[in-house]
């Protein structure tokens, strides 16, 4: 600012004009970007009305650090949840639960690439669960959340699901793979399955899992080959500000809830308490008053640490009118 007065007259440019619209959208800009998520996490799991528990849950909040691997200079730690829901025994699902995480991170590509390192590693999983557990009757499903920075990346193979709050409104981060679903059962008729009173080669509710290798037809050797894929689906959202908290729930939770029924019952309880555990337990409590009679796991993210703000709903407005026969009715009654 040296020489401001002096240089005035050469240097001066005409000032530019700011209209409102723009200051809004630059500080809605700013309220987006501006954003990084602190994250809280809360689980609750219960082995409802099956005579065995067959779900898991893990919960890593630095997934570099959990396995030894150390991040590059500026590289964001990466958060780990995920839920698994077994089916045919536990094994499977324990075995995905506490293999997966370190091949993700064993990968050459970790943590620069996540989605091509996601990929390969439910599939590597695969592979090393027929390998290990060669003779193992049992499968999984699988869905995971990682969060990095302002991303947040989730991977999910089979009927497990994950619902993000956002503002109040649910965001389905996840597809449900069934064999009813249009898409799934194209996928699967074009490698040879087929869907008979919505079982997978009337075998299996759902057609994404890792494991069962021991059903003939359903795999070939790394997990993409047959009707039965271990490859998850992937969606990768920016969060902003506006995102509240993210549900992972296995299959028993989602029986008796719908998604935004998830979300509006989860608000109420952090509106009261804000305690993310407390409120998983609230869930699988209700889900079972409600007359789940599967296993029930919930895990829980949120973004902020504070509870949900109240959302003000706008209403539309409802411009009335009247018609023109109804004037003539009203007229005519005034008139006698």
């Amino acid at each position: 600012m040296e020489n401001s007065e002096n240089n005035s007259s050469v240097n001066s440019f005409p000032l530019e004009s700011v209209h409102e619209d723009t200051v809004t959208m630059e500080r809605k800009q700013n309220h987006f970007t501006n954003f990084f998520p602190t994250l809280r996490s809360g689980e609750w799991s219960d082995i409802g009305k099956r005579p065995y528990m067959e779900d898991t849950h893990v919960c890593i909040s630095n997934l570099a650090m959990k396995f030894g691997s150390k991040l590059l200079s500026g590289e964001e730690a990466v958060s780990f949840y995920g839920v698994f829901d077994g089916h045919g025994g536990k094994c499977a699902a324990n075995f995905v639960r506490d293999h997966l995480p370190r091949v993700i991170v064993e990968d050459a590509d970790f943590p620069l690439e996540l989605e091509k390192v996601v990929t390969r590693s439910f599939i590597e999983t695969d592979a090393a669960f027929l390998k290990s557990c060669p003779l193992e009757p049992s499968g999984t499903t699988a869905l995971t959340a990682m969060i990095f920075g302002r991303s947040l990346l989730v991977a999910n193979a089979g009927d497990c699901r994950a619902v993000l709050s956002r503002r109040g409104a649910a965001v389905e981060l996840s597809k449900d793979h069934k064999p009813c679903c249009k898409i799934e059962r194209i996928r699967v008729e074009s490698l040879g399955g087929y869907v008979d009173d919505d079982y997978l080669n009337g075998q299996l509710g759902v057609t994404r899992a890792l494991g069962d290798w021991h059903l003939e037809g359903m795999k070939e050797m790394g997990g993409r080959g047959g009707p039965l894929s271990a490859e998850p689906e992937l969606k990768l959202v920016t969060l902003t500000n506006e995102d509240e908290f993210l549900i992972i729930g296995s299959d028993g939770i989602w029986d008796v809830f719908s998604s935004q029924n998830a979300v509006d019952f989860s608000r109420r309880r952090l509106q009261e308490h804000n305690d993310l555990k407390l409120c998983c337990r609230e869930i699988v409590g209700e889900a079972k008053k409600r007359g789940s009679r599967d296993n029930l796991t919930v895990v829980m993210v949120s973004f902020h640490l504070e509870p949900p703000p109240n959302v003000v709903v706008q209403k539309a407005k409802v411009h009335r009118s009247i018609s023109a026969q109804g004037l003539q009715n009203i007229r005519c009654l005034l008139e006698g």
